[in-house]
């Protein structure tokens, strides 16, 4: 039950599960095998933004903008933001985009670079998967206040 739930609940969208079972031994042996790599969404998320927010120049991973948290909470309208970390498995690889809010400043180009590396390190370290690409989506600026 929980181990064919968790190769469907984990897997890639559009993502094969197979189930086999045989005899052996007068025992039943059922293999459960899928084509994901078995790490929740929001687990490689938490170890993306954690490798990312300690970055010089980085005011925060997704958008944490206070009108928008106002409107939210005040309103019936849904303010639903972009995951701040999307990953999808791509030939047995991650393609990891991180949406940010950078400070004003720090160029871009090299910042996106400084993200990548932080990126690549981070997974192949705590996950051991391999990243096929990191992309950088910088989705807001924050000015120096005057």
């Amino acid at each position: 039950g929980n181990l064919v739930e968790n190769a469907i609940k984990y897997n890639k969208p559009g993502g094969k599960v197979t189930v086999t079972a045989q005899g052996q031994k007068g025992m039943a042996v059922v293999r459960v095998k899928d084509t994901g790599i078995g790490i929740a969404p929001e687990v490689l998320a938490a170890v993306v933004s954690r490798s990312v927010e300690e970055i010089e120049g980085i005011a925060s991973v997704g958008v944490k903008d206070l009108a928008t948290n106002l409107v939210s909470m005040l309103s019936a309208r849904s303010t639903a933001a972009a995951p701040a970390v999307e990953t999808e498995v791509v030939d047995d690889q991650l393609a990891i985009t991180v949406h940010l809010v950078v400070f004003f400043g720090y160029p871009f180009k090299k910042l996106a670079e400084v993200v990548r590396e932080a990126v690549v390190h981070a997974i192949d370290a705590q996950v051991g998967v391999s990243v096929a690409r990191v992309d950088v989506c910088i989705d807001g600026l924050v000015f120096p206040k005057e």
